[in-house]
């Protein structure tokens, strides 16, 4: 833990947090303000400052906003991570503006209002016309570290390019402009702003009441010279150069601001302090969600007797449970849910970031009379949240839902989603560091076939290389690499393999020697290429951030580049936060010099994301498009779902691991991130059988479902434990499976809504509150209810069954349990708690095969769970080839199958086509479905089909557990049918 920083130690973490609520020292001059139909721009000042800064509030339609404060002029720009989001979004109009002296008022075309005050600056969202929801600088925690020259050096000296050179003569006349600008602020700003249009406006009238309040508390008389004095006298353009040295000294002078030390390492910081940070409230919210990645609750804490959570982007080993400290990818993202309402919102930052979080009541702070005015109770919660960022701008999108469900479509649609991943890479991996040789992974691969367990995927890590040259193969150990990749393919499996960042320092290595001579390394604050020490020892990183670079890495994954590669060869992307053994904090030095002249501070978050996703563009290329990519990667950002799984990285076989994985994984799938695993059995140390069996039952129902552990660790295949050990692992890995149908489908279908494949309770149950802090189970698209067992010796189980007269049904037993309620469940060590919800249909493939390429022809089988009421149920499928991108051409189908009670005497089962675009054209057909809660006594029962002529059907009836067998309807599963079932 000593290895990292702590806020305190972190000296503009440290300025930020030791920032008291208050009335803010930001003001918006009326006299700015300008709106455009889509956009409203404004001047901020700041008290006892000549600086300016300007805001952006944007509509970006769908219930969305977007919000920028920025440097109104300065000495250097401020990184964007904009590749981040799918490309630039939509402006859309607002419906109204009403603007005034005060404050402003904006309509959206949903119609949610928005309100800008002016003294001090505050921005106030609210869902509809009268439900605040969010306010930004409630606290008056704004604060804006500007660019600024060092005082004790020349003119020059104070930075490379950005302070006096090509950026100076580009600002200069902006400059100017400001400072004529501050000359007109020196009049009276409320002779020059409009008359206040808000007179009949009840909101409007208060939130200025409610500010006029807040400055009596103060003992402010509203008067502009007391909320922000004038400059002595108006200063003309003459006067420029006097104001910027003025404003250097402005902001009192503090250790770090110009050079920071961390144990032996000194970061230069060359162009000074450029942090930036805000309150933001979430009124009406008792919990708030995201903020990958932490080995933390899935409900953030409040960090009031902690540090704050940290994003940056580190290689952490044998990280720490219960600890906001950073791990290795960041998603500066957060979503609040209650009852009735959802909100999400992007800091969209790619520095290192931290985030304070407190609950608290919002009648009790600064939004009171807002909040008395249109809630009735006396408590209202709140969530406040404070983000500090050490560069980059204040960046923020907010979606307004108002539903959860509204919520993750408006962000992934900013941010994207997962593409439809390849069949194979949804079942089961196998990994270590390291297999071998050749020879191991002969023997691994044939074990799984000697001992009847399905796997689609062997993994390789850096020892199968020659001594850590990425893109090469160890000449002994791993000699014919092709012949061992079709080794695995002949029996539909594939192979991956490790490909870091960093690049071994040696001339006699071809991607090093080409990669120096075309200067496409990351340099260090002196100019030259950077060198650090990772796995082959010393090495240099490759500068991601030039899209040149991006498409040279690209290149070597061509099969003529990459010796010994097949299309069965995939990609992992590990070590890539960067990983510098030698740099502080097991990192790239923060003053180290990126493509554009960015320091590495300034970009540090969103280099494994460039890093993973030019490997992705690698392998799209290199079957021209034809096969879908895999990539996993470790380090990740806003964004990374677009071309990557993610694992979360080195835990340890424990129980507190294993427990730790729920909710890691939650908080990823909230944040956008929906293929997500954790390692089998942990990465370090030697788990017993019993964790293991249950860290396989779990991870069975993660989205990405792999094993893997250290190279010190004991061997760990399943065959090297007790027969019933062995049992029980084959059966959790079958079950997976036999499951793929509907885990294909659910992927298929994030990409048209932007949900998660694994989620929360509360996501399916909004108005269930017992669902807000559950992290022990979770759900497995709409359908599947899983509680895992993670505790030593447990023979019975807990669990909450969610949601009002919805009816459960235990998977193995088909007994029906009604919700909302806590129920015990007999946990022996072959089984784990899984419940079928009523009201959905699951598609299975029960004829589980070695590989699941193997099972594409199989039939499916049904299974129907009837609602509370046993009158109704609906399911979906899709399928196509599994493998290429035929589907963006039609070659898919999608069907719905419907359960419905007709009369007393009728039920039936139908299938119906969901999408005309897919003309798949398959003989795959359904050969059983199983119905529970099957609360009716059939006497026979009818397939009909085109002709409408009546086959009967075999079926049976368990009346004990109220389940009806339907046998060998042998329909296609592309045909339009319908099922008579006669009571």
């Amino acid at each position: 833990r000593s290895t990292f920083k702590t806020c305190e130690q972190a000296t503009f973490c440290k300025r930020h947090r030791s920032l008291e609520p208050g009335e803010s020292p930001f003001t918006v001059d009326a006299g700015s303000v300008v709106y455009n139909g889509t956009a409203l721009e404004m001047v901020l000042k700041r008290a006892g400052s000549t600086k300016l800064f300007k805001v952006t509030l944007v509509g970006l339609g769908d219930g969305r906003l977007h919000l920028v404060v920025d440097e109104l002029t300065p000495i250097r720009p401020r990184y964007q991570p904009l590749d981040a989001l799918t490309g630039s979004p939509k402006e859309q109009k607002f419906k109204s503006h009403t603007p005034g002296a005060a404050s402003s008022m904006l309509m959206t075309a949903e119609g949610n209002k928005v309100v800008v005050l002016y003294r001090p600056f505050r921005v106030d969202v609210y869902s509809g016309t009268q439900e605040l929801v969010l306010s930004i600088n409630s606290q008056g925690l704004l604060k804006y570290e500007e660019y600024r020259e060092r005082k004790d050096l020349g003119p020059n000296q104070g930075g490379s390019e950005g302070g006096s050179s090509w950026l100076g003569a580009v600002t200069r006349p902006f400059r100017a402009i400001a400072s004529a600008f501050r000359s007109a602020l020196s009049a009276d700003d409320e002779s020059a702003a409009a008359d206040d249009d808000f007179a009949d406006d009840d909101l409007m009238h208060d939130s200025v009441v409610e500010q006029d309040k807040l400055q009596a508390d103060s003992g402010a008389t509203g008067d502009d010279d007391d909320l922000n004095p004038a400059p002595e006298e108006a200063k003309t353009a003459d006067d420029a150069k006097g104001d910027d040295e003025k404003d250097a000294n402005e902001e009192k002078e503090e250790e770090g601001m110009w050079e920071e030390n961390f144990k032996s390492h000194r970061d230069s910081k060359p162009y000074g302090p450029s942090s930036v940070g805000v309150d933001i409230s979430f009124i009406g919210f008792q919990h708030l969600y995201g903020l990958p990645e932490h080995a933390d609750s899935f409900s953030l804490k409040s960090t009031t007797s902690t540090d704050p959570y940290r994003l940056y982007n580190l290689d952490v080993f044998e990280y720490e449970l219960n600890n906001p400290m950073a791990l290795y990818g960041s998603i500066p993202y957060v979503m609040a849910q209650s009852p009735t309402k959802a909100v999400g919102l992007l800091w969209l930052n790619a520095a290192e970031t931290w985030v304070d979080v407190k609950s608290s009541t919002a009648d009790k702070g600064m939004l009171r009379s807002l909040v008395d005015k249109f809630k009735s109770s006396n408590e209202v919660p709140q969530m406040e949240t404070h983000w500090i960022s050490e560069s980059g701008l204040i960046d923020i999108y907010i979606m307004l839902g108002p539903s959860a469900r509204d919520v993750f479509r408006q962000y992934t649609d900013l941010t994207g989603i997962t593409p439809l991943p390849p069949m194979w890479s949804i079942a089961y991996h196998q990994c270590r560091w390291n297999y071998n040789d050749m020879e191991d992974v002969a023997s691994v691969h044939a074990s799984f076939d000697e001992h009847d367990i399905p796997m689609d995927v062997i993994w390789l890590d850096i020892e199968h290389t020659d001594g850590k040259r990425y893109f090469t193969w160890d000449p002994v150990k791993f000699s014919d690499p092709k012949a061992m990749i079709d080794g695995l393919a002949q029996k539909h499996r594939k192979m991956v393999t490790i490909i870091d960042p960093h690049l071994k320092k040696d001339d006699g290595y071809h991607v090093y020697k080409d990669a120096k001579d075309y200067g496409y390394f990351v340099k260090d604050r002196d100019g030259n290429d950077f060198e650090g020490h990772c796995w082959p020892g010393a090495s240099s990183y490759l500068d991601f951030l030039n899209p040149v670079v991006r498409d040279y890495w690209a290149g070597k994954f061509s099969f003529d580049k990459y010796a010994g590669s097949t299309e069965n060869l995939f990609t992992w992307n590990d070590m890539n936060e960067p990983s510098v053994f030698s740099g502080p904090e097991v990192t790239m030095h923060k003053d180290a010099k990126h493509f554009g002249g960015w320091e590495h501070r300034d970009v540090h978050n969103i280099y494994g994301f460039y890093h993973h996703s030019s490997t992705y563009k690698g392998q799209l290329a290199r079957t021209d498009g034809r096969l879908r990519p895999f990539v996993l990667t470790r380090a990740f950002f806003v964004g990374s779902q677009r071309t990557t799984a993610v694992w979360t990285g080195d835990n340890t076989g424990e129980w507190s691991h294993l427990k730790a994985s729920v909710p890691m994984l939650l908080s990823l799938s909230v944040a956008g991130i929906p293929f997500v695993g954790a390692d089998v059995g942990g990465f370090f140390k030697n788990p017993d059988e019993e964790l293991l069996v249950r860290w396989y039952q779990a991870a069975a129902f993660t989205p990405f479902f792999r094993a893997h552990a250290h190279i010190d660790t004991r061997r760990r295949e399943p065959w090297l434990f007790s027969e019933t050990a062995l049992q029980n692992i084959r059966s959790a890995i079958r079950r997976r499976y036999a499951l793929l149908p509907f885990w294909y489908t659910l992927f298929y279908e994030h990409t048209k809504t932007g949900l998660p494949v694994m989620r929360p309770l509360w996501l399916e149950f909004p108005q269930d509150e017992n669902c807000y802090d559950e992290e022990r189970e979770f759900l497995v698209g709409n359908a599947l209810l899983v509680r895992p067992v993670m505790d030593a010796g447990a023979t019975s189980a807990s669990l909450y069954l969610p949601g009002k007269e919805v009816m459960w049904y235990e998977w193995d037993t088909n007994k029906a349990r009604p919700g909302p309620g806590a129920v015990y469940v007999d946990t022996p060590g072959d089984k784990i708690p899984v419940f079928q919800r009523g009201g959905t249909i699951i598609p299975l493939r029960e004829r589980v095969r070695r590989a699941s390429a193997l099972m594409a022809n199989d039939p499916i089988t049904l299974y129907i769970a009837t609602n509370y009421h046993a009158d109704h149920a609906n399911g979906s499928l899709y399928l196509d080839d599994g493998a290429t991108f035929a589907y963006t051409k039609g070659e898919y189908l999608y069907r719905a199958f419907d359960f419905k009670k007709e009369s007393d005497v009728l039920y039936t089962v139908s299938s119906r086509n969901l999408d005309a675009n897919g003309k798949l054209l398959t003989d795959v057909t359904i050969e059983k479905i199983v119905v529970r809660g099957a609360r009716f006594y059939p006497r026979d029962v009818h397939l009909y089909l085109d002709d409408y002529n009546p086959e009967p059907l075999q079926f049976t009836h368990d009346r004990e557990s109220m389940t009806l067998t339907i046998r060998k309807p042998d329909v296609r599963i592309g045909a339009d049918f319908r099922i008579d079932i006669h009571v």
